[in-house]
């Protein structure tokens, strides 16, 4: 950021098909630049969850009632991370600063420049342009005296993740009353206190334990080896989750547990543990602690907002009945196989948090205490747990055993290049074919990909000179592969960090294949050959409302932001709202309204171009739909014989949704009721962009 009069920050604008980023500039008050980035600027903030924590009524009125009650008379409010500037025009409003501006003041703290931008018309469509003064600073750059003339007699602030204290809450918190804060200031929340409890699941034990879930594999490939436990593994951290969803794969192995409590009107420390002594309820093997938050909002603690699960029957913390995305429960998995429990057995818990994070050890009587081991050195990988419960599904490596033998059966000593960040083909192929030379792109890995490749080798059954991984920035050329011409082109495909992206965007790899054409021989084969876009139509209700377009909350005109944060709705023509990344099985109620449908197909084997598909959709059940739900089937052979679907039934992919501006009430042919029974679904596929855009038209 500059001087006071011209704000600039720096946005990284990532392009999908290459994996190349950039960073723009957007610049406050200047319009050529503003009307240069506002797409890109509009198409972050719908990725965002800006807009479904607006469409959560329990959250908008909790802080609207503890607001009213603690704001009773003319004062310095501060508004930390204020958005849209909700909270800030709730706090003006009940000090009366509409009527009076002397009165009182309220300073609103924005550091990313879009939303500044946005919270700026969202205030003067509100009449409230002159009510709240906006710094697009971080809180800890404001200064008392430059900024701000006194310190603030009250905080409001939503800063808040899944975890509670990933986006900084505590250093947050802790330079507020140092610098920013009267003593002992009227906070609104007043406390967040969060709880755990202990659980089984085999779908949570499959998202992390790869050494044991590969044992089943019969492709010979060690990605875990023995003696390496945690060589590739998850990050140890606690991971966001609609545990709802997985409710009846889940034994509660204990009771609910408080694990932290952290007052808001007082400055928080910055390093924390809690030790507890938990009594086992049932019989099982504890494969995670899942944990949630419940904030209280006022002082004397009759306003609460609750992210338990729907099975939490607490007063204070039952379900809401308000799906939401943007606050979720978390999990924290328990290193290998779990621990062995029996009913009434006591489990020591030691919990322990930074400034950003809570981190968790457990023992029992038979067993130490469970940490996540680290390995010395930089050769082990970190991935997402979806990606460590793909290479530890039989039937996933199954299907690539298949497809990658039938590949290799039409060349002898073929030269192979694995185009994406493939640990396992690059292994796989390396071990079915001795006399193959294998060159691994390894376009995300990279050095991490080169040292986990040396570490597992030996397990293998292979030397680590028979892959060799292009280090290079540049595209592959002949003088790289000492003249020889590439046999086969493979990849799953997978680009490491490209794990909340939508299911087309793995066409990176047609890129790469383009990219690399004039390397590749006459007669290459390309794994995958061909990718399908599949669609079905589904009843969405809770993701519907949840993305669906603002009007006023708690009174607050939010109409304008409707566009920029990807509503659907009644939007002006010609705009649609986007296509967003889902887990569709965490999505809350769905229902499926058609069968499977294709809409095009895409020839990975010849260079990218654009595609153009549409399908005839016939719905077959009668309900609301709310929108489709798209995802890419990928054909790994010419034969058809080895298709990897990852569809809704497939837990592991996020799919792509297309929200309807308004729910339609359909019904299969012949259905009595009039609903509409048909419609015409239409995509096409933008080579340059990597961007696909759907249409409908009801018939």
């Amino acid at each position: 950021m500059s001087s006071d009069s011209i704000q600039r920050v720096f946005q990284l604008k990532l392009d999908p098909l290459t994996g190349n980023s950039e960073w723009v500039i957007i610049e406050d008050g200047n319009k050529e630049e503003e009307e240069t980035f506002k797409s890109s600027s509009n198409a972050l903030l719908a990725t965002t969850s800006y807009l479904d924590m607006l469409n959560d009524d329990t959250r908008n009125r909790a802080f609207r009632e503890a607001i009213d009650k603690t704001i009773t008379k003319p004062c310095h409010v501060l508004d930390i991370g204020a958005g849209t500037g909700l909270l800030s025009m709730m706090a003006a409003r009940a000090m009366g600063t509409c009527d009076d501006s002397k009165k009182g003041m309220v300073t609103a703290c924005e550091s990313y420049l879009p939303m500044v931008k946005l919270m700026r018309k969202v205030l003067n469509l509100n009449g409230m342009g002159k009510n709240v003064k906006i710094f697009n600073k971080r809180s800890d750059e404001l200064q008392v005296g430059v900024d701000i003339p006194s310190r603030a007699d009250v905080l409001v602030s939503e800063i808040l993740d899944s975890e509670l204290l990933g986006e900084g809450l505590i250093p947050t918190l802790q330079h507020a009353h140092d610098m920013l804060l009267v003593d002992n200031p009227l906070t609104v929340p007043y406390r967040a206190t969060t709880y755990g409890q202990l659980v089984e699941s085999t779908f949570l034990w499959k998202l992390h334990d790869l050494s044991n879930n590969e044992e089943e594999a019969s492709d010979g490939i060690h990605l875990v080896p023995a003696g390496l436990d945690t060589i590739l593994r998850v990050q140890a951290k606690q991971h966001p989750m609609h545990c709802d969803a997985i409710s009846k794969e889940i034994n509660l192995l204990s009771e609910p547990f408080k694990i932290f409590e952290f007052d808001f009107w007082k400055r928080p420390d910055s390093q924390g543990d809690s030790k507890l002594l938990i009594k086992a309820t049932n019989d099982g093997r504890i494969h995670a602690v899942v944990s949630w938050w419940i904030l209280q909002l006022d002082s004397e603690g009759t306003i609460f907002y609750s992210t338990a699960p729907r099975w939490i029957t607490s007063p204070i913390a039952t379900y809401t009945g308000n799906w939401c995305d943007h606050w979720k429960q978390c999990v924290w998995f328990i290193p290998g196989e779990g621990i062995p429990i029996s009913k009434g057995e006591e489990v020591h818990l030691h919990a322990v948090h930074s400034d950003t994070s809570v981190s968790y050890n457990l023992a029992t009587q038979a067993t130490e205490i469970r940490e996540c081991d680290s390995i010395a050195g930089d050769s082990h990988l970190t991935l997402c747990p979806e990606r460590i419960a793909i290479y530890g599904d039989r039937k996933w490596r199954s299907c690539m055993l298949t497809a990658l033998k039938n590949l290799l059966q039409a060349r002898v000593h073929p030269l192979c290049v694995v185009a994406d960040d493939s640990v396992f083909l690059s292994l796989l192929v390396a071990h079915l074919s001795k006399t193959s030379n294998v060159i691994a792109l390894f376009p995300g890995l990279r050095e991490r990909g080169v040292q986990y490749l040396k570490a597992v080798a030996d397990a293998n059954g292979i030397t680590a000179d028979r892959i060799e991984v292009f280090q290079k920035k540049k595209y592959l050329t002949l003088n790289d592969t000492k003249q020889k011409k590439v046999d086969l082109l493979i990849g799953e495909p997978y680009y490491y960090g490209n794990d909340g992206m939508l299911p087309w965007q793995n066409f990176r790899f047609w890129k790469e294949r383009t990219m690399l054409d004039s390397v590749l021989a006459e007669d290459v084969l390309v794994m995958p050959c061909k990718a399908t876009l599949k669609a079905c139509a589904m009843s969405l209700p809770d993701l519907w409302k949840s993305h669906r377009c603002l009007s006023k909350i708690e009174d607050f005109d939010h109409s304008i932001v409707n566009n920029t944060l990807g509503a659907c709705g009644d939007l002006p023509a010609p705009l649609e709202g986007p296509l967003l990344p889902f887990f569709i099985w965490q999505c809350g109620e769905t229902k499926e309204l058609s069968e499977t449908f294709t809409i095009m197909e895409f020839d990975l084997s010849k260079s990218i171009g654009p595609c153009y598909g549409k399908a005839q959709v016939e719905f077959t059940e009668q309900g609301m739909c709310h929108g489709f739900v798209l995802w890419i089937d990928w054909v790994m052979d010419a034969k058809n014989s080895v298709v990897l679907t990852t569809g809704p039934d497939e837990r592991y992919w996020k799919q792509g949704v297309k929200l309807l501006s308004q729910p339609v009430e359909v019904g299969g042919r012949g259905s009595s009721t009039g609903n509409c029974c048909s419609t015409l679904l239409e995509a096409s596929f933008d080579p340059s962009s990597g961007e696909l855009a759907v249409k409908h038209v009801w018939s």
